[in-house]
């Protein structure tokens, strides 16, 4: 049987080998015995039930939860040229009709459902009318009632055993404690499955944690050295999200928002866009996280404090899908802290959850402040030991110092005391500096005995140590007063002279514009290597506009980068290049190999500079920021918008950012005349000092394919 998944992993899906226990994982499921994969983001979960599904007879059901990750596998699985379908709320009654009939004449082999759909009494029947291949549960997490993404229609999913007692069962998950774990095999009744716990590590990604000083400087510095790349930046609330977004774009990089509160069409448009096109960057709430298939997203940036540490893997996660290096960048503060307690318990739940819930936030404050390797901390969270240090974390490169805090901080514990634990640090702060202010005098806090003992130290130091204190359970957040501060009992030990405290030095914020962040991921292709890069993305970009596809469906990065450096020569050698399947060398080898040979036109300069020319444009930017983000004259951005909006590709109002008043002068100079539109030129001079010239051509481009329709 491994000789047979060998033949189809080479191919349909290009690739040589198994890698790590997908091989166990696909010889288990094709026997028809059933399985729990616990494996990392971007480890090929999808190839453990895709497999399987070619090597036996019958139909393959697949359980997601989301449309967006349905539609991603189906299109990629086409691409191969596996018979994939969808069945959820987008299709129409006619379409449900025709692909039930597709179905039951043998023309799909994989179909993917949501939950809820597949529960339905009228669709259990209609699979049990069918020849079944296997079920696989993706996202099997979403069973735990406990957990951060759950659903309550998984938990009807235990009927499946008593249904198709016959038929395996692959439940598939990235994100799963042992308690997760155990409810999992529970729920779905998989008590005789073979489980496959793959190591939660993801080599490839790169952890930063900074402390929260000037966080969109500090963006800005992280940013900065990975212009061109896609990321998401994860914001705590919505507001903040429309705020980052505006800001970037205002900054020259294009930016897209999403949160629950959009309208759903303009959450699945900038969606699409995020997957469709390259170099964006989603500024998002939570609410954008499953069903992102997207492989060569380069970077996640967390400008808030994520609310547990499987949040925070879950999210940082979705960088480097791709195997080839990323970036997890944080950014947080106290004020992060007191804003996730507060929302904690206000939130609804009993009270043994919102234990639950404040522990785990508590392991996430202990990641931050964490002097040791970042990725032991987290694998250790998730059950894994790693016995060395990764040397591919913040604390392994810079190194970390600490410093016997032990004074300073019974300095701070007793400011919270003495000032009634219920003030906030801006407060305790000047206090201990020794700041006479109105506030401090109209409480009578001058005269305590720890007014002005913290001169010694600056704002900045305080503000360190208190978030420190907070994060090591020796203060706690008055949650159910004002968000002040108070003792905890674990400080006592301290405050009685038993014990000593060492604590991390903070080194100073990099929020310049060229930051001592990068890591590998901020350079994936050598000088050299760029245009021929740039050569293979823009063809690459070319294909999958033609064929409606997102581009890393034609290709992944990984694949790209491989044959940049293998150069194939032949359709034979480019065989050999992992990712090329069967279908996707006959489909697109000539094309690849006519730019590695340098014989295609390699349209760098114009094709590619022309598509990010119209994602920034859509995304907010002023032809003048588009001039600095491409470094190409204004003269010559104009000409391409006014190129692009004669294709129809751009409205003028996503190009020029005009008044309306202004617009509609310049429309009606063009349109004062009888017939044919007149040239710029002639109406150049009543414009002049007013308006770029760029502007005028832009404008009559638009009206001239407005006459044209």
């Amino acid at each position: 049987m491994l000789e047979q998944a060998q033949r189809v992993l080479k191919d349909i899906f290009g690739y040589d080998s198994f890698r790590g226990r997908q091989g166990d994982i696909i010889e288990r499921v094709a026997n028809g015995g059933d399985a729990l994969v616990l494996m990392p983001t971007g480890g090929g979960k999808s190839l453990c039930f895709q497999v399987p599904a070619l090597l036996r007879d019958g139909l393959a059901v697949v359980v997601s939860p989301l449309i967006a990750l349905m539609d991603d596998q189906v299109a990629t699985l086409e691409e191969l040229g596996v018979a994939a379908a969808a069945l959820n709320s987008t299709l129409n009654a006619e379409q449900q009709r025709d692909l039930a009939n597709r179905i039951k004449r043998g023309e799909v082999k994989m179909l993917y459902l949501a939950p809820e759909r597949l529960v339905q009494p009228r669709m259990m029947a209609f699979l049990q009318s069918l020849d079944i291949a296997l079920f696989a549960i993706d996202e099997a997490h979403c069973v735990s009632q406990w957990g951060h993404d759950f659903r309550p229609e998984y938990l009807q999913l235990g009927q499946l055993a008593e249904v198709f007692p016959n038929v395996p069962r692959i439940a598939l998950t990235a994100t799963a404690d042992k308690r997760t774990r155990e409810e999992i095999v529970t729920r779905l009744h998989l008590q005789n499955a073979e489980r496959f716990l793959s190591s939660f590590d993801r080599p490839n990604i790169f952890y930063r944690i900074v402390p929260k000083e000037q966080p969109r400087k500090q963006l800005l510095a992280f940013l900065s050295e990975r212009r061109s790349d896609a990321g998401i930046v994860y914001c705590l609330s919505r507001k903040k999200v429309d705020e980052v977004a505006k800001f970037l774009c205002d900054q020259g990089f294009p930016a897209l928002p999403y949160h629950a509160g959009l309208p759903s069409d303009t959450r699945a448009a900038n969606q699409k866009r995020f997957l469709n096109e390259e170099g964006l960057i989603m500024v998002a709430t939570i609410a954008f996280g499953m069903g992102i298939d997207k492989s060569n997203v380069r970077f996640v940036a967390h400008l808030d404090l994520p609310k547990s540490l499987e949040a925070y893997y879950q999210e940082t996660g979705r960088a480097g899908r791709d195997g080839l290096p990323a970036d997890a960048w944080m950014a947080y503060g106290l004020q992060d802290v007191v804003m996730l307690k507060q929302m904690l318990q206000n939130s609804e739940g009993d009270e043994r959850h919102k234990r639950l819930e404040h522990h785990k936030l508590d392991a996430m404050l202990s990641l931050c402040e964490e002097t040791r390797c970042r990725r032991q901390t987290l694998l250790a969270y998730f059950d894994e030991d790693m016995p060395q240090p990764c040397g591919h974390c913040d604390n392994c490169v810079d190194g970390v110092q600490t410093w016997d805090a032990t004074e300073p901080a019974r300095q701070a514990l007793s400011a919270i005391y003495r000032t009634g634990q219920r003030y906030g640090t801006g407060h305790l702060i000047d206090v201990l500096l020794g700041r006479e202010n109105e506030k401090i005098r109209s409480v009578g806090h001058q005269h305590l005995s720890v007014f002005g003992v913290g001169k010694d130290r600056s704002e900045g130091d305080w503000r360190t140590l208190f978030r420190q204190l907070v994060a090591r359970g020796l203060a706690d957040i008055d949650i159910e007063g004002y968000g002040g501060l108070r003792l905890s009992d674990s400080c006592r030990p301290l405050l009685r002279g038993e014990v000593t405290l060492e604590l991390r030095r903070e080194l100073k914020p990099q929020t310049s514009v060229k930051s001592s962040s990068a890591s590998p991921a901020s350079q994936l292709v050598r000088g050299e290597e760029r245009e021929q890069w740039e050569a293979l993305r823009a063809l690459r970009r070319k294909l999958a506009e033609e064929h409606g596809v997102p581009p890393y469906v034609i290709f992944p990065d990984s694949t790209l980068l491989e044959m940049l450096r293998s150069q194939p020569s032949s359709l034979s050698e480019m065989a050999t290049v992992s990712g090329v399947g069967a279908r996707k060398l006959e489909r697109y080898g000539e094309a690849f190999l006519e730019v590695l040979g340098g014989q295609a036109e390699t349209p760098k300069v114009v094709a590619d500079i022309r598509h990010e020319l119209i994602s920034l444009a859509r995304a907010g930017m002023t032809p003048l920021q588009i001039s600095g983000q491409l470094q190409c004259s204004e003269k010559n951005v104009y000409t391409m918008l006014a190129e692009a909006i004669g294709r129809q590709e751009l409205s003028l109002e996503q190009a020029l950012d005009l008044p309306e008043e202004l617009m509609e002068e310049v429309q009606d100079a063009f349109l004062d005349g009888e017939g044919e539109l007149p040239s710029v030129a002639s109406i150049a001079e009543q414009f002049k000092g007013r308006v770029p010239e760029g502007v005028l051509y832009c404008v009559r481009a638009a009206l001239q394919s407005e006459f044209e329709i």
